[in-house]
Order: C-alpha cells, then sequence, then structure tokens
C-alpha cells in the first residue's frame, strides 16, 4: 500500500555583494535595507543548490480517507 508523504523542497539562491560600513552589523543591516528595497534580486542566475527531504506519511485520518 502506497503512503503520502509531505516533501519538503527548499532552494538556496546566493549573492555577494560589496557595501561600505563601519562594522560588521552595520553592513548586513544596509544589505537587507537595499535588498528589501529591491537593489538585488536574486533569480536563476543565483542558484546554489536544492534539497528535498521528506516527513513522516501523511495520516489522512482514522478511517484512511
Amino acid at each position: 500500500m502506497l503512503k503520502e508523504y509531505e516533501v519538503n523542497i527548499r532552494e538556496t539562491l546566493e549573492m555577494k555583494v560589496v557595501v561600505e560600513a563601519a562594522s560588521r552589523e552595520e553592513a548586513e543591516a544596509i544589505a537587507e535595507r537595499n535588498w528589501k528595497n529591491g537593489e538585488y534580486i536574486l533569480d536563476a542566475d543565483n542558484f546554489k543548490g536544492v534539497e528535498f527531504e521528506a516527513k513522516k506519511p501523511h495520516n489522512r485520518g482514522r478511517d484512511g480517507r
């Protein structure tokens, strides 16, 4: 009998940018703000990998439906 599994698919996109800042924390904040403002757009060209993770069989209820 076949079982249903819930499978999580996680894709990873990555882009390196250079920002000027006084500290690492500030650099991260600037990069985050720029990303939120749409200055960095990650797409298929930035693809770095994919992971698949299946969870226990999906329970359809007591009567099997």
